[in-house]
C-alpha cells in the first residue's frame, strides 16, 4: 500500500510546476473570490481553460519522456549497442526506466553472444572443411598414383594401400565425432542412466589397450579402491569418455605409466586419469576443451586425432551433472578429474 502510495505521489511530483501553476491560477480564485450566481458560468469557463492548457504542458511533458524511450528503443532495433548509457526517466516511472534498461543490457548481451556464436561456427566449419580436406586429398593421392601403375609395382602397391586405408579410417573418426559433437550440442544426446562396477568398468576399458602401452613402452595402473564401488551414470557414453583420456594420456607420453585413480567420497566418487607426459602450457588449459584446439599443432598432425575428443568428454562429463578439471605442467604431466554419482 505504501508503495502505491508513494508511485502515486511520485507521479504528481513529475508535473509539480504545473499543478501548482493550475492551483493558483484557475483553483484558488475559487476560494479568494465568492462565487455569485452570474460568476459561477465565468469560473467554469476559467477552469476548463486552465485544465486544456494545463494538459497541453502534461502532454508535452510526456511527450518529451516516451521519445527518449523511443530513440532508446530505436538504438536497440538497429543493432546499436554502442551506448552504454542507461536510460534516464523521471523518478515516477523508475520501474520502467528500470525494465527498459535491463531490457537493453539484456539485448546487448544477447548481440555479443550471437556474434561470437556466429564466429565460433564459422571457424567451426573452416576447421571442418581444413580436417575433412586432408584425408580425402591424401586418399585421393594414393589411388591416383595406383592407377597411374603403381599398382603393378609389388614394392609399393601394399604400402599406398595401406596408408589410404589408414587414412580412411581416420576420416571415418572424424565423421563419428562430427556427428556425437552434433548429438551433443543439438541436445539429441540420449542418456541411459544406471548403476554399474566401476573396477570392473576400468578393468574392461584397460584391457583394450595392453598392445598399444606395450609398444609404447608404457604401463596403465588402476589404483586401489573399493571393490564394490557402483556409480551411476550412462556406461556408453562414460566409456567414450575413458576412451578419449586414455588415447590423449597415450598419445602424450613416451614411457612411463598412466594411473587411474578413484577417490570415494560421501555421496560421490572422483574419478582422475594422470599421465607423466609432456604436459600443457599454462595458457593453452582453458582453451583444450574447445573444437579442433590443439596445442601443438605441428605435433597433433604426427599423432593424429580429430581434435574433437577433448569437446566431446568435457559435454558428456556436464550431462552427467559433473566438471571435469584439468591440472598440468609441462614436463611433468597432466591430471584430468570428475565425479560421479555413487
Amino acid at each position: 500500500m505504501l508503495r502505491n502510495l508513494s508511485h502515486r505521489f511520485s507521479f504528481i511530483l513529475l508535473f509539480k510546476i504545473e499543478i501548482l501553476i493550475f492551483i493558483i491560477l484557475f483553483i484558488a480564485p475559487v476560494f479568494l473570490f465568492p462565487i455569485s450566481p452570474d460568476r459561477k458560468i465565468f469560473f467554469v469557463i476559467w477552469a476548463s481553460v486552465g485544465f486544456l492548457i494545463i494538459s497541453f504542458f502534461v502532454r508535452r511533458r510526456l511527450k518529451e519522456i516516451f521519445s527518449v524511450i523511443e530513440k532508446k528503443i530505436k538504438r536497440m532495433s538497429h543493432d546499436d549497442c554502442s551506448d552504454d548509457r542507461t536510460l534516464q526517466l523521471s523518478y515516477a516511472f523508475n520501474e520502467i526506466e528500470t525494465a527498459l534498461n535491463q531490457m537493453a543490457e539484456k539485448y546487448k548481451n544477447d548481440i555479443a553472444k550471437m556474434k561470437r556464436l556466429e564466429r565460433i561456427r564459422t571457424e567451426f566449419l573452416g576447421n571442418v572443411s581444413h580436417e575433412l580436406r586432408t584425408p580425402i586429398f591424401t586418399i585421393q593421392g594414393f589411388l591416383e598414383t595406383l592407377l597411374n601403375g603403381a599398382l603393378e609395382d609389388p614394392n609399393v602397391n601394399r604400402k599406398f594401400l595401406e596408408k589410404a586405408a589408414a587414412h580412411t579410417e581416420n576420416l571415418n573418426h572424424l565423421l563419428n565425432d562430427l556427428i556425437d559433437i552434433s548429438m551433443i550440442e543439438s541436445g539429441e544426446m540420449r542418456l541411459s542412466f544406471r548403476y554399474f562396477n566401476l573396477l570392473d568398468f576400468l578393468i574392461e576399458i584397460v584391457k583394450e589397450y595392453d598392445p598399444i602401452v606395450l609398444e609404447k613402452n608404457l604401463k596403465i595402473e588402476i589404483g586401489q579402491f573399493n571393490k564394490k564401488l557402483e556409480v551411476f551414470g550412462d556406461k556408453n557414453k562414460l566409456k567414450q569418455v575413458f576412451v578419449n583420456l586414455i588415447q590423449n594420456a597415450i598419445k602424450y607420453s613416451n614411457s612411463g605409466k598412466i594411473e587411474l585413480m578413484v577417490e570415494e567420497e560421501k555421496s560421490s566418487a572422483l574419478i582422475i586419469v594422470k599421465d607423466f607426459g609432456v604436459g600443457i602450457p599454462e595458457k593453452d588449459i582453458e582453451r583444450i576443451f574447445e573444437r579442433f584446439y590443439r596445442v601443438d599443432k605441428t605435433r597433433s598432425k604426427e599423432i593424429g586425432g580429430t581434435g574433437l575428443g577433448l569437446a566431446i568428454v568435457k559435454h558428456i562429463v556436464e550431462a552427467h551433472n559433473s566438471k571435469i578439471e584439468v591440472k598440468s605442467k609441462v614436463g611433468v604431466g597432466s591430471e584430468f578429474s570428475f565425479s560421479l554419482k555413487k
